[in-house]
């Protein structure tokens, strides 16, 4: 249990139906993009940052403050949406996402207030928040780093090296989360490539973990803050989560992982999400 009043989490849970209902308006005015991922990973960006990180939107010094990483970049959409609610740039740029010169492209890129470093390849977010928590050490500086990784890109092997990284210099200032959804672009993660026990695998990889049930707000606070309290090791969440969670058709359901709903599809999800 997190330290979180009812009211504190009522209110997030709030905040995080309204990024729901940002995702679908934002993908269905472009036309493309990514609803599975990004709604299922909405309640732990929430979580972080309207609760959990240290962060001074307007500041680009980052050091000055929590630093987060997005690895599984697909998903941006939710994290738009939360930047924008958050204060880092006005609502107005989520009606442009995708659209040539806008603030917000398909993946994320450094020109958007509030992303430190782009997302590339999958595989890559642990390398550079291994990189940020590193440098925090060096530096003496007491914030934390956080990075989000999909289940279907630990099937790269680059993930597995910067685990043995992060282990090996046991950086206790890094959490990481995976948004366990089961499903990638190709179909279930267990019948592209099974990778077993996830949990156990970071155990196995040095790491401190927690498994959760990621669309509950007080379990993804009371994990990490139950995480912050212990040293000498990097920290990961298994979040297990429901791709396309909040949209009945959209749930569990690998055809929404990268295909924008349609005029009508967008309509019955509003209704669902409240949002008109």
């Amino acid at each position: 249990m997190s330290s979180l009043s009812q009211d504190e989490l009522a209110k997030l849970e709030k905040i995080a139906q309204q990024v729901r209902v940002d995702i679908i308006m934002m993908l269905a005015a472009a036309g493309s993009g990514h609803p599975g991922g990004s709604l299922s990973s909405t309640d732990i960006l929430t979580a972080l940052y309207f609760s959990l990180m240290s962060v001074e939107p307007g500041n680009t010094n980052y050091q000055e403050q929590d630093r987060f990483h997005l690895s599984k970049g697909h998903g941006c959409p939710a994290w738009y949406s939360v930047l924008a609610r958050r204060g880092y740039f006005s609502e107005e740029h989520l009606a442009t996402l995708r659209q040539y010169k806008s603030l917000l492209q398909g993946h994320p890129h450094a020109g958007t207030p509030g992303v430190e470093v782009g997302s590339g390849s999958l595989g890559q977010g642990l390398s550079i928040a291994n990189g940020m928590a590193l440098a925090n050490r060096l530096q003496n500086n007491p914030h934390y780093v956080y990075c989000v990784m999909g289940d279907g890109e630990l099937q790269e092997g680059q993930v597995w090296e910067a685990a043995t990284f992060a282990s090996h210099y046991k950086l206790d200032n890094l959490i990481a989360f995976v948004d366990h959804n089961g499903l990638q672009i190709d179909g279930p993660v267990k019948e592209v490539m099974n990778l077993g026990d996830v949990a156990e695998r970071w155990r196995v990889f040095g790491f401190e973990v927690r498994e959760i049930d990621g669309h509950n707000l007080d379990e993804i606070i009371g994990a990490v803050e139950d995480l912050k309290k212990l040293k000498g090791k990097p920290k990961m969440i298994v979040a297990r989560t429901i791709k396309g969670k909040g949209v009945s058709f959209m749930e569990g359901k690998v055809s929404f992982h990268g295909v924008a709903p349609s005029c009508d599809e967008k309509a019955q999800a509003l209704e669902e999400l409240g949002g008109i």
